[in-house]
């Protein structure tokens, strides 16, 4: 790891994180906490993957809605409009409207082959993301003098890596400058984010796979046409399934290339102190 000790963590000028788990258990949280304390640079990798690489997507997205209309289809013609997305780290629905959700178009759904094709575009905007993790730690010194880095992982970069190669491309790139920080979620928080992916859905991907596992699974067990599922029943099922899936997958994460904080320690953290703090602690235990 880059700091193997409270000791090696607390002497080093440049601490430089990774938070990964689950959406929903903090970590954009505590990185806009630790950036607004003017000490930190925030790399957001959903953000990164919204602008740089699934931009256009969006805007086309976005266009190909506006040219059903006769009014806005004339302006776009004669490009007297502009349209493209507003994406912040805290709100990420341009992403996640692109991404959809398979089903029944009459609901909002779109075709699940479609759905797979996007699915493979976030796959590949997300591998790229993550690797640009370390372009941004040198450009966050450079440009802004910043020592300190948090890279605010998208809770689907599992689903990119494979924690028990050691050759890993993303993760053995990435290890050498950050240190990775599990929020560790369990089967208790379950309901909890279910309840917040309801509320305020977040960029899913599945590894293509697993979501065709699941999308046949879904069609037997509620005996049902591919173009009658209802897309928001289907979306939560499998975000449900998602959380079962990953979390053993976060756990070998941790264990092979980082560390683990219960998200209950992290939500008592206030300042940038109390995150030296906790990390030194848990240091202290490896």
């Amino acid at each position: 790891m880059l700091y193997n000790s409270a000791k090696d963590w607390t002497d080093a000028r440049a601490k430089r994180v990774m938070l990964f788990g689950m959406s929903g258990l903090g970590k954009t949280h505590i990185s806009e906490m630790l950036r607004e304390g003017g000490d930190w640079f925030h790399y957001s990798v959903d953000y990164r993957i919204g602008t740089r690489y699934m931009g256009e997507h969006i805007a086309d997205n976005f266009k190909a809605e506006a040219m059903r209309n006769p009014f806005l289809a004339d302006l776009l013609r004669s490009d007297a409009i502009y349209i493209a997305a507003n994406m912040k780290f805290s709100d990420l629905s341009p992403l996640s409207t692109y991404l959809g959700k398979p089903g029944d178009t009459s609901k909002g759904g779109i075709p699940f082959e479609e759905y797979l094709r996007r699915q493979r575009l976030h796959r590949d905007a997300e591998i790229n993301s993550m690797i640009d993790t370390v372009h941004f730690i040198e450009r966050a010194k450079r440009l802004y003098d910043y020592d300190h880095f948090i890279c605010d992982t998208s809770g689907s970069m599992v689903e990119v890596v494979d924690p028990l190669d050691k050759a890993d491309p993303v993760l053995s790139n990435i290890c050498q400058h950050v240190l990775p920080v599990w929020l560790e979620g369990d089967e208790s928080h379950t309901e909890t984010l279910v309840d917040r992916f309801a509320r305020d859905p977040k960029p899913m991907y599945y590894r293509e796979e697993f979501l065709i596992q699941c999308w046949n699974r879904y069609l037997t067990e509620f005996d049902i046409k591919a173009d009658k599922v209802d897309p928001n029943a289907f979306i939560l099922w499998g975000y449900r399934q998602l959380l079962e899936d990953r979390l053993p997958r976060y756990a070998q994460i941790a264990k092979h290339w980082g560390i683990s904080v219960k998200p209950d320690d992290l939500h008592r953290v206030k300042d940038s102190q109390d995150f030296y703090d906790l990390i030194a602690q848990v240091l202290d235990t490896y």
